[in-house]
């Protein structure tokens, strides 16, 4: 395993101070979201490496000095900022939570969509079921709601679920278009992103949209507003009570999809697409594995957003170990011809065939 995960790396002393963090952390986490919406840390960072004295930071925010600095000490405590001579100087932490667009993404990702939900996690672990959805309205998973999600938490899921696909895709086209597909399927496309690039990259190739009525209908919406309405076509179907697929693709495509399932509707699904595609087809599958990261901060990011998905999207799924998905598909017939890793911001592509039998 990386990352230390087969030791234990604290003495008894960083332990406890790791301890304490981790008691304390929503608070702080709230702290920080507080100085970011405020302003406190651009007015830091504005002052560059000179720094701001308390009494500058204080003309510009528009809280009291009591609040203004109770939140500079616990960025302090939180190693956001730094203090040299009286002066408040934005630290690293700061920086990137300023100014990186990865950090942006999953700091409002937790705040608008996960931070009150995530009070139901126990119930949502010992039920099965999205018990923190609730937060949001009366659903069973968070698909059909997306539309319906609050302006600022639907902007914010989008964002979330897009900034990673959205990176790997120029990467990950060039060693789809080098299987010369004519027909994709892409299976749980979305918003039709996806379908949109493929059909601005290669003028002769047609799509498909396989996904929840309520998705194709923005989907259909996006491709007519790009202009690809006659080469992206759709086919609403809920794969877990569909019994066969239309089977005219070259490449069944999943980006971001089957991690939204549980490892046996991760099966069911394959086994669905193995009974309805051509013999001579191919599953692409484009996912996040958090046994794959180069850097600690991926994996520890992937099981985070796990806990969304056991919390908020359906109960029973995740960022899943490569070694699950190798599994399912063998379960399903398939075997993976081609394993590649560290597509954009971590992704990992699998390009799968058909077990065929001799029988």
């Amino acid at each position: 395993m990386k990352y230390g995960y087969h030791r234990d790396i604290y003495t008894a002393l960083e332990a406890i101070t790791e301890a304490q963090k981790i008691a304390f952390y929503p608070i702080f986490f709230q702290a920080i979201v507080c100085m970011k919406n405020k302003g406190i840390l651009t007015c830091i960072d504005q002052a560059g490496k000179k720094g701001v004295t308390f009494d500058e930071i204080a003309k510009e925010i528009s809280l009291s000095p009591y609040a203004i600095e109770l939140l500079l000490d616990v960025g302090l405590s939180m190693h956001v900022i730094y203090k040299n001579d009286g002066y408040y100087i934005l630290g690293k932490v700061g920086h990137y939570l300023l100014h990186d667009k990865m950090t942006e993404v999953n700091l409002n990702f937790t705040q608008d969509i996960c931070y009150q939900s995530m009070f139901y996690l126990q119930d949502a672990l010992e039920s099965g079921t999205p018990e923190g959805l609730k937060v949001f309205g009366d659903w069973k998973t968070i698909y059909p709601a997306l539309q319906s999600l609050p302006e600022k938490a639907k902007k914010s899921w989008f964002e979330f679920d897009h900034f990673y696909s959205d990176h790997s895709f120029p990467i990950v086209f060039s060693h789809i278009s080098t299987l010369n597909p004519k027909h994709i399927y892409d299976v749980g496309g979305n918003t039709g992103k996806w379908a949109i690039y493929c059909a601005k990259h290669s003028p002769d190739l047609k799509v498909t949209l396989l996904d929840l009525p309520e998705q194709i209908e923005v989907a259909e919406k996006n491709v007519k507003h790009a202009g690809f309405a006659d080469r992206i076509d759709s086919y609403p179907v809920d794969l877990l009570t569909a019994e066969i697929l239309p089977n005219k693709a070259d490449i069944w495509w999943m980006s971001q999809f089957l991690d939204c399932f549980s490892i046996e509707q991760i099966t069911h699904i394959l086994k669905l697409i193995h009974r309805s595609m051509k013999d001579d087809a191919m599953i692409c599958i484009m996912d996040l594995f958090w046994d794959r990261q180069s850097f600690e901060a991926g994996a520890l990011s992937l099981n985070a957003s796990s806990l969304y998905f056991t919390c908020l999207a359906n109960g029973n799924s995740r960022f899943y170990h490569s070694s699950v998905f190798y599994q399912c598909l063998k379960n399903a017939g398939f075997y993976i011809e081609k394993d590649i890793d560290n597509l954009g911001y971590g992704h990992t592509l699998l390009i799968c065939k058909k077990l065929i039998s001799n029988t």
